[in-house]
């Protein structure tokens, strides 16, 4: 009995039906470190073996990295602040502006030719043929200046010198400040990009010592509208001129990104050889020459194998760079003779450029034939590399069909069958021709959509102008007895005389179309006579805007054939730049160098002469080369008018000026953009044009030359990219009426004439103004009624849309020849402009 006791304490417990079964833990049916690692076993990634071991630094040493690299920085920016206007640097470039009719420049840079001042002057050592141009050494400041008083009525001459300008010097009157031409050249100088400036202002010392105080302040809160850090700098003796240069030469210099990246000079001396003349041959003159120039080289190293630009002139090559003389040098001791340099290596200081025995100027470079880039603008057309297409088994069908029911037609006797092709009856000639008629009417100036919507109101108009002229002849008598100040009769004629009638319908015309443009955007007739499937041939529906697809290769036009492309354009920039940067040889920043330009106009040195300013510019690769160029803009507040796409303006862009006609569009972040007929006030515009490729970054001004020659600006902006595959979009708006309406369907008429109009659209979605959208089921009789179906019930007041798109290029109308802008006057807006009757 004890031992059967035994073997039942022994025995293990067993467990039954009702015990507790935990849940293992769910960890996402992914292994655990430690199974991993043990399947691993020791190995390793190859990601891990192929990737560079970083090394972590310690807290102090990420300190002491980031002071050194801010000390480099600093360095590097006190070191190109120091060498402006020193003896290793290029002189400063002073320009002297006015902004106010009432005040003199020119007194300003009489001030600065003081005895007084203690500099030694050079009144040959300015830019030749200026007004007002000098030289400057200061001695005790160690540092040169160059000094020039643009004319400040040629707009053109005025932004081209503050492109290259280090310093703008502004001329204000004592109690103004500006007038309306300085508000309008201020704006298109921050537009452009402004450099380091300062403020100057002449008469307040005449006025007594309490007025003289409230001027200054006075003047002060009117400037900081403008200039909010600027100081006010008082100019009326030879002490305020020291003071004012000692600023000059100390203050911070502003980086402009579009000229430190390029290098660019004055020109202060120019020569002109030409060609024929030269060559000795005696051939006939080709008005082509050489151009010799001399200037500053800034920016950065000159290189001779690339093209420069002249702006206003164009494109051309370099075929010398010679280095003479310094005519500007900082002498403040007796010069120490200097020793050759080792490996005919060249030595630009103080003296550089020295002439050698023999007195000839010595050659820093020569162009390289095989390295110099080439001036073609444009790629060659080969018409053979179009896209080709095989026929269809469709296509072979038809023509077999064709072949087999062709028409017999009697012809002469003797007649082979390629000349019977050509013979055709008088009924099917006149049918072909009004079918041309039909599609050319419809193709011809396609793009300008925007003026066919206003031609109903424009004949609607001129038939209430006739009637409105034969009630005038009937109501003479009455106007003659009413009228009877001769004064007044006097004032009106004379005001008459001064409007042009011309220019005005002309702007009533354009903001007509703008303010139908804006009632009913996009929105397009649906004409009668012709069916409009081939008014709208070239259209297309969209299921949806931002993610339906459009092959943007699809159907080029054949300009397209004609520009330049990238594969990545923005990786291409930061080669091109980065390349640039890290440039050492050339001509360096600083040198006074003599640059030998060939094939110039002589119309470049006829300029010269003429006293307006000549810049010269290195362009970067592959600048010369034309392609479709994007422009971010908003449009100016001074500028009121209606500017419709396509419409030639007047483009400064970075270093160039051409005009060419804009094309408007959103500025979306989709892979499509839809056109916009007009410049909108209220958003930024992207405007897209032909032009020659420029990489960003760079200030964009847009003008509008008026009839009588003034140039206003438009809009200002900057430069987005270029990009020929960006696709813009222009949409029309069909609208329809519903006539019954039954629930969901409903029957709408005008917005087709047609059945076949009908079939034809019937896979374009529908919408209406109230937010509905619908489909065309079918279609009723043949006059152009059909049932639609929508998502819920219409109202009878509701409209019924449909969307159509195609693509929309620029016009091809690039011309770098601008002509020269009239002094500018602001123009006098008419008072009750929006009470214009749209009738």
């Amino acid at each position: 009995m004890a031992a059967g006791r035994e073997q039942q304490q022994q025995q293990a417990h067993r467990p039954g039906i009702y015990k507790q079964k935990n849940k293992q833990h769910k960890h996402g049916k992914h292994r655990t470190k430690g199974e991993i690692e043990r399947e691993n076993k020791g190995r390793v990634a190859v990601v891990t073996l192929s990737k560079k071991q970083r090394r972590e630094l310690r807290k102090m040493d990420r300190r002491h990295k980031a002071n050194q690299l801010r000390r480099n920085k600093k360095d590097l920016v006190l070191t190109e602040k120091r060498r402006l206007g020193s003896r290793d640097g290029p002189p400063h470039l002073v320009a002297v502006i006015s902004l106010h009719a009432g005040v003199d420049a020119g007194a300003v840079t009489q001030i600065m030719r003081g005895e007084g001042i203690g500099g030694v002057l050079h009144e040959d050592q300015g830019v030749r043929g200026a007004q007002d141009s000098f030289g400057l050494v200061l001695p005790r400041f160690k540092q040169r200046f160059t000094f020039y008083r643009p004319d400040t009525a040629d707009l053109h001459s005025l932004l081209d010198v503050a492109k290259v300008a280090d310093t703008l010097v502004f001329v204000l009157e004592s109690t103004e400040g500006w007038d309306s031409y300085g508000e309008y050249c201020l704006s298109c100088l921050f537009a452009q990009g402004l450099p380091s400036h300062a403020l100057v202002c002449q008469g307040i010392a005449d006025l007594s010592v309490k007025k003289r105080t409230e001027s200054r302040r006075a003047l002060s809160r009117l400037a900081e509208a403008r200039f909010p850090e600027a100081r006010l700098f008082p100019l009326d003796s030879e002490q305020d001129a020291v003071l004012l240069l000692r600023h000059l030469g100390a203050q911070k210099q502003r980086r402009l990104a579009f000229r430190s990246r390029r290098s660019h000079m004055l020109i202060q001396n120019a020569s002109y050889t030409p060609n024929n003349s030269q060559d000795g041959t005696g051939g006939p003159a080709t008005g082509l020459g050489t151009l010799h120039v001399s200037g500053y080289v800034r920016g950065c190293p000159l290189q001779v194998n690339r093209l420069v630009h002249i702006p206003g002139h164009g494109d051309f090559q370099l075929s010398q760079i010679d280095a003479p003389t310094d005519p500007l040098p900082i002498i403040t001791a007796a010069p120490h003779p200097t020793k050759p340099a080792k490996g005919g290596d060249v030595e630009m200081d103080g003296s550089a450029g020295e002439m050698n025995g023999a007195g000839e100027v010595r050659v820093l470079m020569k162009a390289d034939p095989s390295q110099r880039e080439s001036l073609q603008a444009e790629a060659e057309i080969d018409p053979m590399e179009g896209e080709q297409t095989w026929p269809t088994e469709s296509e072979l069908q038809e023509a077999e069909e064709a072949r087999k029911n062709r028409k017999v037609v009697k012809v002469p006797k003797g007649t082979s069958d390629y000349q019977a092709t050509w013979i055709v009856d008088d009924a099917e000639e006149n049918g072909d021709d009004d079918e041309e008629d039909d599609v050319d009417s419809s193709d011809d100036d396609d793009d300008d959509d925007a003026e066919e919507l206003m031609e109903d109101g424009e004949n609607e108009s001129q038939d209430g102008e006739a009637g409105c002229d034969s009630g005038d002849d009937d109501d003479d008598d009455e106007e003659e007895e009413e009228i009877s100040s001769t004064d007044r009769v006097a004032a009106e004629q004379k005001y008459d005389e001064a409007m042009d009638e011309v220019e005005e319908e002309d702007g009533l015309k354009r903001y007509r179309e703008a303010r139908s443009h804006e009632m009913f955007p996009d929105e397009v007739d649906t004409p009668i006579d012709v069916p409009a499937r081939t008014r709208f041939q070239r259209y297309r529906g969209l299921k949806s805007f931002r993610s339906s697809p459009w092959d943007p290769m699809e159907n080029l036009p054949l300009n397209y054939s004609r520009i330049f492309q990238f594969q990545n354009f923005e990786r291409t920039r930061r080669r091109i730049l980065a390349e640039a940067a890290a440039e050492v040889e050339g001509a360096m920043v600083g040198w006074y160098v003599t640059l030998h330009i060939e094939d110039v106009p002589s119309s470049v040195m006829e300029s010269f002469h003429a006293g307006k300013p000549l810049l010269l510019v290195s362009l970067l690769p592959h600048e010369q080369k034309m392609s479709v160029m994007h422009v971010l803009v908003r449009r100016h507040p001074s500028f009121t008018e209606p500017t419709a796409s396509k419409e030639e303006l007047i483009f400064q862009c970075g270093f160039r000026r051409f005009r060419a006609s804009a094309l408007f569009s959103q500025h979306t972040s989709g892979d499509k953009h839809k056109m916009e007929r007009f410049l909108r006030v209220d958003a930024p515009m992207v405007v897209s044009v032909y032009a020659p490729i420029t990489f960003p970054t760079a200030g964009v001004l847009l003008f509008k030359q008026r009839a009588n020659g003034m140039q206003d600006l438009v809009a200002t902006g900057s430069l987005l990219s270029c990009d020929p595959r960006r696709v813009v979009l222009k949409r029309i708006v069909l609208s329809g009426h519903p006539f019954k309406i039954n629930r969901r369907s409903a029957v709408v008429r005008y917005m087709f004439f047609n059945r076949d109009d009908i079939l034809w659209f019937k896979p374009v979605e529908l919408r209406t103004k109230w937010g509905r959208r619908g489909h065309i089921k079918e279609a009723l009789g043949t006059h152009g009624h059909m049932k639609c179906v929508f998502d819920s019930q219409l109202r009878s007041q509701d409209t019924v849309l449909m969307n159509l798109y195609k693509r929309v290029y620029p016009r091809w109308t690039y011309d770098p020849y601008v002509p020269p802008a009239l002094p500018w006057v602001k123009k006098e807006e008419p008072e009750n402009l929006h009470d214009i009757d749209m009738e």
